[in-house]
């Protein structure tokens, strides 16, 4: 049977402080390997050919293109983060939203206690939800 995985394309070599960041920052959350291009390339040597992580227990795989593109990542694809409590809803809207951009400041909406959506400095996109 196919498997969907996540997939992050980043550029400019932001891969794995990407995910270095989201490890520290996401509870659940663990690099489970790192492939890198080497000194015969493509890619510049040490950059991320491919990484497999978990994202609060997602799978999801990380690359570093080493062609730009003419686009990034867009907020119509996010991570959906459901909260234990308050603290950490505040903790992670803090965090992940630090260096980015808040598209929907922490609030309550009407489906949900709290909830906020923020872009992160790497271009990823957060749902941040206390349900």
């Amino acid at each position: 049977m196919a498997r969907a995985t996540p997939f992050l394309m980043f550029q400019h070599g932001k891969a794995e402080a990407a995910l270095d960041f989201y490890v520290a920052t996401v509870p659940g959350s663990r690099i489970v390997s790192l492939e890198r291009f080497g000194p015969d390339g493509p890619g510049p040597e040490g950059t991320l050919l491919r990484a497999h992580a978990e994202i609060a227990g997602q799978p999801v795989m990380a690359h570093d293109s080493f062609i730009t593109h003419g686009f990034d990542f867009t907020p119509s694809f996010s991570f959906f983060l459901d909260c234990a409590d308050e603290a950490e809803t505040e903790r992670l809207f803090a965090a992940l939203g630090e260096g980015g951009q808040v598209l929907m400041p922490l609030d309550s909406y009407g489906w949900s206690r709290r909830f906020g959506w923020i872009s992160d400095r790497f271009g990823i996109s957060w749902q941040v939800n206390l349900p």
